[in-house]
């Protein structure tokens, strides 16, 4: 498939073609999605399966005097056949248009905006990464997969707004099989690869990996101390952006940080997080038509911005800050703290070391309140040694308890952690976490 798919060029001239083409008083907008991946799968260390993937998409969005209607089309990166199928995906909504009623939230950015951003660090040479895999992985069941590539998001409007974003980015994400089923899971993500850095993840992936080799530890029921690794912690902050950040959910008052934003109570003041758009994977703009910035969605523990979309906006009576049509963060960053990395078990002193969490979900979403299970690389810990893994247990707590009263250091390292989603394409959105030391953690079963 053509490599001009991924090119800005490409997207301007269809831009101009249907400047052409749709008059007053239509009006048109148009969504552009590309990427140029190349995705590499192992186990056992080795390379079990090697493929690319080139393609691009656009959701055009016919509007008339209050009337719209979208139709989303994937290109072919033949000129004449993209051409033809979007001056059939125009007459297809001119005919849509008369059926359909008027939108009463339709809220369009009519300002002629600008924006270009083209990240062009030098991506990783993949012979170099699987040779580096291969060395550092040797004799362990290394599984995983490797994505790698630029992705492209462009949108445009015949109001005159026109908006480019190309960012190169990796993504390994695996896991350390021990020969008793067990394993550790790891991640590795970015812009710039560094050999000394992927070598200090799979080093730390190998130590823990051998503490896996240890009887299990069983736990009863019971408040512990705990330490949730960055990994650990996205879980949670996953969780929190179903709507907690957004526009809509807060004033339907079914947003699980309602109490938050109601003034009600507050998380430590440690806790600080934005939507961290500027040098972040994610568009300066939203698929809507509105340029982004960076928000502040929670300032030493206590609320401020939300994330609001034209609909909202509209409904509400609000001012759009380009949030997507979920309102949820995609380049969500939390505030380091002052504990160093390498103290973690020190300070931890007797308790959990969680590395990752599994199966979220809300056992009391008012309260905040979510449940879960350890699974991977979690360990008992005594006297700042760790000494067992723990059997899989299941943990329900609340947001407020977790980063907010029993919320005791935030790590100074943090870990950047893009989306590992491929379902139809590659993801842009990220989280920049550090780990937490949480002085109590309830365990259920």
């Amino acid at each position: 498939m053509p490599a001009a798919l991924n090119s800005v060029d490409t997207f301007r001239a269809l831009v101009d073609w249907l400047r052409e083409a749709v008059k007053e008083p239509e009006h048109f907008t148009l969504s552009y999605n590309a990427e140029a991946s190349q995705f590499i799968r192992f186990n056992h260390a080795r390379v079990r399966q090697a493929g690319q993937v080139q393609q691009a998409s656009v959701s055009l969005k016919l509007i008339r005097e209050g009337h719209q209607a979208d139709l989303h089309l994937t290109l072919s990166g033949e000129y004449d056949v993209d051409y033809q199928r979007l001056a059939e995906a125009v007459q297809q909504l001119r005919e849509i248009l008369p059926l359909v009623a008027p939108d009463p939230y339709l809220q369009l950015n009519t300002d002629a905006w600008q924006s270009h951003a083209v990240q062009e660090q030098p991506l990783p040479d993949s012979a170099q990464v699987l040779e580096q895999i291969r060395q550092g992985a040797q004799g362990f069941d290394l599984v995983g997969i490797y994505a790698v590539g630029p992705i492209s998001r462009g949108y445009a409007s015949s109001w005159g707004a026109f908006g480019w974003h190309q960012a190169n980015s990796f993504n390994l994400d695996w896991s350390l099989f021990h020969a008793n089923g067990e394993a550790v899971k790891a991640n590795y993500a970015g812009e710039n690869w560094s050999n000394e850095a992927f070598a200090q993840r799979l080093n730390s992936a190998t130590e823990q990996l051998a503490f896996l080799g240890r009887p299990l530890k069983t736990l009863a029921p019971g408040q512990y101390r705990a330490y949730l690794a960055p990994a650990a912690l996205d879980e949670i902050i996953g969780m929190l952006c179903w709507g907690g950040f957004s526009a809509q959910s807060i004033a339907n008052k079914d947003s699980p940080l309602q109490r938050l934003y109601g003034g009600d109570t507050h998380l430590s003041p440690l806790v600080t997080m934005a939507e961290q758009v500027s040098g972040s994977l994610s568009p300066a703009f939203s698929g809507e038509g509105y340029p982004r910035s960076d928000l502040t969605l929670i300032q030493a523990g206590k609320a401020r911005d939300r994330l609001i979309n034209s609909r909202s906006a509209a409904e509400y009576g609000l001012i759009c800050n380009g949030a997507d049509a979920g309102e949820s963060p995609s380049a969500l960053s939390m505030t380091a703290g002052d504990l160093p990395l390498a103290e973690v078990l020190q300070q931890l002193g007797t308790g959990l070391y969680i590395s990752n969490l599994w199966y979220l979900n809300y056992s009391d979403q008012p309260a905040a309140r979510m449940t879960g299970l350890t699974r991977f690389a979690t360990f008992w810990v005594e006297n700042g040694q760790i000494q067992a893994p723990v059997s899989t247990m299941r943990f329900d707590d609340s947001v407020y308890s977790l980063l907010g009263t029993h919320l005791e250091a935030l790590t100074r390292e943090r870990e950047l952690i893009l989306s590992t989603g491929t379902y139809s394409e590659r993801q842009t959105s990220s989280t920049h976490l550090p780990g937490a030391l949480i002085n109590r953690l309830t365990l259920t079963l």
